[in-house]
């Protein structure tokens, strides 16, 4: 598996920490495409056996736990570019070992020499810390972490990244096939900018280049919209019979986000998380990246045609190769299919209980 001793080195090494997650495992082919030579991390390295790619000569899989410094360490040895990929919503605990792994690898980079770290993060709105959500206080840290304590580094700011298997897509499949209405606090009509998963990896990729400046970018597709009418067009390029939507004034967050993460299946703390992001808008600043970070004449894919091609009924209808759609190694529960009554179900059992 991977590059053996003997194999002459092509070029600088470039490590792609969690590379069995969403971003990451789509990453290391588009990168392998431009002739790099790919570490992979992986908190379990037999994971790298799902992915059509590991194989590839030019791509070295090795075991990292962020949280072990010496495992870090010899992941970042002899590399020249890092990308960071590392985000733990999955764990109530979010917020604090987030920002110890960050800790750790920026040390670690800082001590190998490692000359860019580059890292995804989510679009901060302009307000002060503590009147984000845990979600997006959590990228923000993260990326001041980085940025004072490892080497040049670039950020990436995306508000929601479209593509089959994305944990937000995904949650919009399953709130619509859910749900034969839509009621939305009138909070979560903020307006945010989704991009389309190929375009977010251009963007890392254009982010390699030495004359990208140290600093943070926000990345976005061509359209900002409310949540409520992004749920219609997915609902549309879904084929769903149109669900009526009812805004909903005084429906207070906790008890949204308890509905919303009983309903899906995605973790409960992930789901809340994001739902508790939805009270801002979550727009660009400016689009800078677009000259800065993208080759020239590329054009940024329309949200209809971003949402249309990341929705696929099943496995088997999948191209591993094209990073819009839901592969076999995405989270399990981005599969689910059950149906309301399940969900509902669920959703009473979750909130007598508390």
């Amino acid at each position: 598996m991977g590059r053996t001793a003997a194999e002459p080195p092509v070029g600088p090494m470039i490590l792609v920490t969690g590379a069995g997650g969403y971003i990451g495992s789509r990453l290391v082919p588009r990168l392998l495409a431009d002739g790099h030579r790919v570490r992979a991390t992986f908190t379990n390295v037999s994971r790298a056996n799902s992915l059509w790619w590991h194989e590839d000569p030019q791509v070295e899989t090795v075991q990292m736990d962020v949280f072990d410094s010496a495992s870090v360490d010899a992941a970042v040895e002899g590399v020249a570019t890092a990308y960071y990929l590392i985000h733990g919503l999955a764990d109530p605990e979010f917020e604090r070992l987030d920002r110890l792994a960050a800790q750790t690898f920026a040390e670690a980079a800082t001590r190998a020499g490692v000359e860019r770290v580059i890292y995804l993060s989510g679009l901060v709105p302009m307000l002060p810390a503590s009147e984000l959500s845990p979600h997006l206080r959590s990228r923000l840290e993260v990326e001041q972490v980085l940025t004072t304590r490892a080497p040049s580094t670039v950020t990436l700011r995306a508000a929601m990244v479209i593509g089959g298997g994305s944990t937000s897509l995904e949650i919009m499949r399953q709130l619509s096939n859910r749900l034969p209405a839509q009621p939305l606090p009138t909070w979560m009509n903020s307006r945010l900018q989704p991009i389309s998963v190929v375009d977010a990896l251009e963007a890392l990729v254009g982010a390699l280049d030495p004359r990208v400046p140290s600093r943070w970018y926000d990345i976005g597709g061509p359209t900002a919209i409310g949540y409520g009418m992004l749920l219609w067009e997915f609902g549309r390029a879904a084929g769903l019979r149109r669900r009526p939507r009812v805004f909903v004034p005084f429906l207070p967050e906790p008890l949204v986000a308890d509905l919303a993460g009983a309903l899906v299946g995605a973790p409960g703390s992930t789901v809340e998380a994001l739902i508790d992001s939805l009270s801002h808008d979550m727009v660009c600043a400016d689009d800078d990246f677009v000259t800065e970070l993208l080759p020239p004449g590329w054009q940024l894919m329309p949200l209809r045609e971003s949402l249309q091609r990341a929705i696929v009924d099943s496995d088997s209808d999948c191209d591993q190769r094209d990073p819009m759609q839901r592969m076999p190694h995405d989270a399990a529960w981005t599969a689910s299919s059950d149906g309301m009554v399940r969900g509902l179900t669920r959703g009473l059992i979750r909130l007598t209980t508390r």
